[in-house]
């Protein structure tokens, strides 16, 4: 094939005429092939995750949840399978959240933004809101020509209906989220009957509020103008990384089928429009890498139909990197790089950050202290000239079973643990503590006067159970010496 004239420059991703223009509705034509396949069953894996997972079962013994992933509010914890997050370790949700973030530059920067055109929320739900008008309305055309008829009563008739649909998925959206927060089967349950919370109402309306407005009616515009990943997304691309591209040395000049379809010396694109249809955020990848691209690849799928009708090869609009497409126009070997400097780092950093959130689950204690010392008086002195200080010492219980724990101070000679409710008078004493539950006990240090030698003396409290020893520091106040 001849190529005709140069390369034409991509065109600018966004206009520069106008700060502002009115949207324009736009109706995704419906294609079928490869990216199409994958984002259904992407979406059909990602809702039947988001539905179902809060009725998964995990057994953690009597009294306990036994929902497999649950954000117990009441409770003030946190569970996935085995792993229960208590409020004190809040810092764990930080770093998944920091893993979250740092898994979404390196997917970036290997396939461009395969999150926003396969796993977001907005995509997915906004792909079924789609093929909800599709069904009721009809095709790309079918639904153009609906928008533009005057109204009449069939045509209000299809809109409640899509619109009632709609409520419904983004009703079952909110449900969805609140079985989180509670027994899955007890929570849906009190929702069809009336016995909801009115917390559980509210959830449910905002959740499928924000649902049914955004898939609805927002759509596009969340990905364009209300999501910032779409205005940093080019940080963390380079010239490797896999995103939707158009060969512009083997497409251009573009013109219309020729009748005796010989492409011999002419482009391969038929100014079809197929792509430009099938893109959800209505953008012509063929005036280059836009920030509306959310890399769905249903373009990709409309092309390919287009060049199978014509006889020609696949792939004028693919998955390819910047480097490849030069690569190619010169009749360069090509390839895909996953190992480069800026995938490195971000592989780097999370396996790095994976590995310590994983030794710390493992190896966390399953027992946390806290101690407040007593402010008013800070000591008492008593009758026979010994010196007592009061404490109020917590003790959290992290296992799935009651303990017993002994107390020792480590410090202070001939001190004595006095607990409030307990044992007096004693060098150590007992508590025990119930499962999952924190345990308070009111205590006095009493010690000679002759072995307090300052009036702030640092103890040092000995938390002992089998298997486990816990030694916190406070002070010990007394008189000036």
């Amino acid at each position: 094939m001849a190529i005709i004239g140069k390369t034409p420059s991509p065109a600018p991703s966004c206009p520069s005429s106008a700060a502002y223009a009115t949207s324009q509705k736009i109706h995704p034509r419906g294609v079928k092939g490869t990216f199409r396949s994958l984002k259904w069953w992407a979406s059909v894996v990602l809702l039947a995750y988001w539905h179902l997972a809060p009725f998964i079962r995990w057994d953690r013994g009597p009294g306990a949840p036994s929902q497999a992933i649950l954000a117990d509010m009441a409770g003030r914890r946190a569970y996935f399978f085995f792993i229960e997050i208590w409020p004190q370790e809040i810092y764990y949700l930080t770093g998944m959240l920091f893993i979250a973030a740092i898994s979404l530059f390196l997917m970036t920067s290997l396939a461009g933004r395969i999150w926003c055109g396969f796993l977001c929320w907005q995509t997915v739900y906004t792909d079924l809101f789609v093929a909800v008008e599709r069904l009721v309305i009809g095709e790309r055309n079918q639904r153009l020509a609906f928008d533009r008829a005057p109204m009449s009563p069939a045509k209000l008739g299809k809109k409640a209906l899509v619109n009632l649909i709609w409520a419904g998925i983004a009703a079952a959206c909110g449900i969805g989220f609140t079985l989180y927060f509670g027994d899955a089967f007890e929570t849906l349950t009190e929702i069809f009957t009336g016995e909801a919370s009115p917390a559980t109402y509210g959830a449910i309306a905002v959740v499928g509020g924000m649902c049914f407005l955004l898939a609805g009616y927002a759509r596009e515009q969340v990905c364009i103008y209300m999501c910032p990943y779409a205005r940093f997304q080019s940080a963390m691309f380079d010239e490797h990384s896999l995103i939707i591209s158009y060969e512009a040395w083997r497409g251009e000049a573009r013109a219309p089928a020729p009748a005796n379809r010989d492409f011999s010396d002419r482009g391969h694109c038929v100014d079809c429009l197929a792509c430009v249809q099938a893109c959800p955020t209505g953008i012509d990848i063929r005036n280059g890498n836009h920030l509306a691209c959310i890399g769905c690849g249903l373009c990709i799928d409309a092309c390919n139909q287009v060049m199978d009708r014509f006889g020609l090869p696949r792939g004028l609009v693919s998955y390819d990197s910047a480097a490849n497409l030069a690569a190619r126009g010169e009749n360069r070997q090509t390839g895909f790089r996953i190992l480069r400097p800026r995938t490195l780092v971000y592989g780097g950093i999370l396996a790095v950050v994976s590995s310590v959130m994983l030794f710390r689950l493992t190896t966390r204690p399953d027992v946390d202290v806290n101690i407040l010392h007593e402010r008013a008086p800070l000591f008492v002195q008593m009758s026979d000239g010994s010196i007592r200080n009061g404490y109020v010492y917590k003790v959290l219980n992290m296992k799935a079973e009651d303990r017993t724990f002994t107390l020792n101070l480590s410090g202070l000679e001939g001190a004595t643990i006095d607990v409030v409710g307990g044992e007096s008078g004693a060098t150590s004493a007992e508590m025990q503590v119930s499962r999952d539950s924190v345990g308070s006990f009111r205590l006095y240090v009493t010690a000679p006067a002759a072995k307090v030698a300052s009036k702030s003396m640092p103890v040092t409290f000995v938390l002992s159970a089998p298997g486990r020893e816990v030694r916190t520091e406070t002070l010990f106040a007394g008189p000036e010496k």
